[in-house]
C-alpha cells in the first residue's frame, strides 16, 4: 500500500474512532463526578467544552506527527502564532489560571450551588450565597442583595467555609 494511503487511513482512525472514544470516556468520568456530587449541569457542560478542546489540540498534534509536518517550519511558525497571542494575553494572563481554577473547582470543590460560603480574605471577608460557578469566576450574592463574580483563581488561594448548605457540619 502507498504510504500516503496509510496515512490516510490512520488519521481517518484517530478522527472517526480515536477521538470520539476518547471524548466519550470523558464525558461519562466527568457526568460521574458531577452525578457523584450533585453539581449543576451547567458546570458539567463547561467543563466538557474544555477538555474537549484539549481533547482536539492532543489529536491535532499526533495528526502532525503522523503526516510528518517538517516540525522545524511548524515550530517556527507555532513560535510566531504563540509570540503574537502571548503578547495579546500578557495583559489577561488570568483568563488561563481562572479555566484552570474553575477546572479545578468543579473536580474537588466542597461547596455546591446553593451553599453559603465564607471567603476569609483579610482585606475584603466576603459571606455569600453561591449562585453560579461559571468557567471565569463564581457568581454570588450576599443578603444585603449585592451581587459579585469572584475570580476562581483567587477562591484557590482564599480559605472557603461552608455556614449553611448541604456540606455544612
Amino acid at each position: 500500500m502507498n504510504e500516503d494511503v496509510i496515512k490516510i487511513i490512520v488519521s481517518i482512525f484517530f478522527l472517526i474512532i480515536v477521538y470520539p472514544v476518547i471524548r466519550l470516556i470523558v464525558y461519562k468520568l466527568i457526568d460521574k463526578v458531577a452525578k457523584l456530587n450533585l453539581y449543576d449541569t451547567g458546570r458539567s457542560k463547561m467543563i466538557k467544552k474544555i477538555i474537549n478542546v484539549l481533547i482536539m489540540f492532543f489529536i491535532v498534534m499526533i495528526l502532525i506527527s503522523i503526516w510528518g509536518v517538517d516540525t522545524k517550519n511548524l515550530l517556527l511558525a507555532l513560535s510566531s502564532v504563540f509570540a503574537i497571542i502571548g503578547v495579546a494575553f500578557f495583559a489577561q494572563w488570568s483568563i488561563l489560571s481562572n479555566i484552570t481554577a474553575g477546572i479545578v473547582i468543579f473536580f474537588s470543590s466542597q461547596f455546591r450551588i446553593g451553599d453559603k460560603i465564607k471567603i476569609h480574605d483579610k482585606d475584603f471577608p466576603i459571606t455569600a450565597t453561591l449562585k453560579d460557578i461559571k468557567a471565569f469566576y463564581l457568581y454570588l450574592e450576599t443578603d444585603e442583595g449585592e451581587k459579585i463574580n469572584y475570580p476562581n483563581n483567587l477562591i484557590l488561594q482564599k480559605g472557603i467555609s461552608v455556614i449553611e448548605g448541604e456540606n455544612c457540619g
